[in-house]
């Protein structure tokens, strides 16, 4: 790795005879913010305060943040190479056999859910990333390097197969690594005059490019964003999944990483960052007016339907908008009737283009609310 400047950075020579980045801490960073970028975070400030507003007044917001959770989940694992979609993930359990990939996912939710918690406890601060770190690597593939622990060797990126020697990115050494993992907790609740918006996208350069875990870095740093937007007050609800624009913009997103450690173009990754939380933002608020047209349409539907039992049939609806993906024996533990009648409001709910047929087996048929799983899946298809 060869710098073009120092402005991010500096290259320090190790015992080993190898070099690792050292970040310079973040408030020490001269930004120069044109019109470009205002105009980026007055629109992004917008947008987030409509998507909030609108998650609030929901009636049903557990759900919706349920949903919106596992999809970020789903996508950050993605990046990271778990062979698992959302489909998947709403399947666990029904017989799905991508087991192992799902569980990366399911700690992923996990980790949100107890962060959001521990954060009502708790500032954003180390402890509170190893505690959480813990949570995401519990029990699933990265388990054996120490989970919810700093590391206290050497890593790397680079390709599969390489080694020190012909890395593509070497972090900060363990001892340097501790005094830039200091900085960055103190940054991270200093008063700034800079935008909250930009803070989080350097806090989330800087977290990458210290790469304080021997695994699960990438995971962490994009759960970082979202909890710092809502210590910071800027979101309710994690509701924001911006995994998923890294994911469409993969090789730029670590490009542009990357450039700022060897150029210093800190302002070409922020406009890269606030873009995105705009266009998220944007399809955010998109996906949630779908799922309550959609959530609108079909419990008139419900309602008009004359041949059979709509309370029954209003329960079923609404469990399947928690468990799209349903077979008989659910319905019937949910509203204790016989097998008839279960078969009976299944095919109420077909007939009503609610539900569809997706497997039929020996032993068992599968169906699933489509229509919903179609709009939270968008970008969660390998």
């Amino acid at each position: 790795m060869r710098l073009e400047n120092n402005r991010a950075g500096q290259l320090k020579k190790m015992q080993s005879d190898y070099e690792c980045f050292v970040p310079h801490n973040l408030k020490d960073i001269k930004l120069s913010l044109d019109s470009e970028i205002n105009a980026l975070i007055n629109k992004a400030y917008l947008l987030l305060g409509r998507l909030d507003g609108m998650a609030i007044t929901l009636p049903d917001i557990d759900l919706f943040v349920s949903m919106y959770v596992q999809k970020e989940a789903v996508i950050s694992s993605q990046i990271e190479g778990t062979q698992a979609s959302l489909v998947d993930v709403l399947q666990k359990d029904k017989r799905n056999e991508k087991i192992k990939d799902t569980e990366e996912i399911v700690n992923y939710i996990k980790a949100t859910h107890y962060a959001f918690k521990r954060l009502n406890e708790l500032p954003l601060c180390m402890r509170l990333i190893k505690e959480i770190h813990s949570v995401l690597l519990s029990n699933v593939r990265g388990e054996e390097k120490m989970p919810g622990e700093f590391r206290k060797s050497q890593n790397w990126i680079g390709h599969t197969g390489s080694t020190l020697k012909n890395a593509s990115f070497i972090p900060p050494a363990p001892d340097e690594m501790d005094i830039c993992l200091s900085d960055l907790e103190k940054y991270i609740h200093e008063d700034s005059n800079i935008s909250n918006l930009i803070k989080i996208a350097l806090i989330h350069y800087q977290f990458e490019t210290i790469h304080p875990f021997l695994d699960g870095n990438g995971r962490m740093g994009r759960l970082l964003i979202i909890l710092y937007l809502r210590e910071q007050g800027l979101i309710e609800y994690p509701v924001l999944y911006l995994s998923y624009f890294f994911k469409k913009n993969r090789n730029r997103y670590y490009e542009l990483l990357n450039n700022i450690r060897i150029k210093g173009e800190f302002e070409e990754w922020i406009k890269f960052f606030i873009d995105g939380i705009c266009e998220i933002s944007e399809d955010a608020i998109t996906s949630i007016q779908k799922i309550s047209e959609l959530k609108k349409k079909d419990i008139e539907r419900i309602r008009k339907f004359s041949n059979g039992n709509i309370s029954n049939l209003l329960l079923v609806y609404e469990y399947l908008l928690k468990h799209p993906f349903v077979e008989a024996e659910d319905i019937k533990k949910l509203v204790h009737v016989s097998k008839p009648t279960v078969n009976k409001i299944l095919e109420n709910l077909m007939d009503m283009e609610i539900l569809e047929l997706v497997e039929e087996k020996k032993r068992y048929r599968q169906y699933v609310y489509k229509k919903y799983v179609d709009i939270l899946s968008e970008g969660t298809i390998l």
